[in-house]
């Protein structure tokens, strides 16, 4: 029978959640990956295609959730220690961002900096920012006031959030936000500026090749080696 929406649903899908991640977990597998995050978080040990049944499995006969049911299930998933639970958080946000309203990016940004690390921030961005903003073209006013942020993984996520736009790109807005960051110090930012400026390249090869030239002075060699890596 398929659980009830509201809070009731936040407690079966949590609840069907802890009967099936932790005995698949693998404890040595679980050591290598909280290494290869650099010791930021516990984890079970499931690798991600089984991670993908399982939450499927664990999902099976669930009613679409509301807005209210999105917060709640991503909340209770980000205070679980283990991070598989965050990446079901992402990929159930993913699935269903087409329910959230443009009040959704509240409680995005609270997950983009809380438990902060590169592999959660990326789906968010990607994934659930994105399809907000296209969804709610009010929210680019809140992009730019990320893209100033002190806060680095709010200024990444600005950054990242058109990757999959392709031929929908504000281009000018793109150019703008690694102009604005091209100076900053952390990988990660460097790192960001580069890899949107490839995805953009793949639509619009010239047009970052152009940009690039024009910025050597400023970006850093980290931003212009990965921005023309296939160009």
């Amino acid at each position: 029978m398929p659980a009830p929406s509201g809070t009731v649903l936040s407690d079966a899908v949590m609840a069907r959640l802890d009967e099936v991640l932790p005995p698949a977990g693998d404890p040595v597998r679980a050591l290598g990956a909280r290494a290869y995050m650099r010791d930021q978080f516990p984890f079970l040990g499931i690798t991600a295609t089984a991670l993908t049944t399982l939450t499927r499995t664990a999902l099976a006969g669930t009613v679409k959730p509301t807005e209210p049911d999105l917060v709640a299930i991503a909340f209770a998933c980000w205070a679980r220690p283990e991070r598989e639970y965050q990446y079901v958080a992402c990929s159930y946000l993913r699935r269903h961002v087409n329910v959230g309203s443009a009040g959704l990016l509240a409680t995005v940004r609270e997950l983009i900096t809380t438990k902060s690390w590169w592999d959660t921030v990326d789906t968010l961005a990607a994934h659930t920012v994105g399809p907000l903003v296209t969804a709610h073209p009010e929210l680019l006013a809140t992009m730019d006031s990320w893209i100033a942020s002190s806060e680095m993984w709010l200024v990444r996520t600005a950054l990242l959030y058109q990757l999959r736009y392709k031929q929908r790109t504000d281009v000018e807005r793109l150019f703008r936000y690694c102009e604005r960051q091209a100076s900053h110090r952390d990988f990660f930012i460097r790192k960001a500026i580069g890899w949107a400026l490839r995805e953009y390249a793949r639509t619009g090869p010239e047009a970052v090749r152009s940009f690039v030239d024009s910025r050597r002075a400023t970006l850093s060699p980290l931003s212009v080696r990965e921005a023309l890596r296939h160009l």
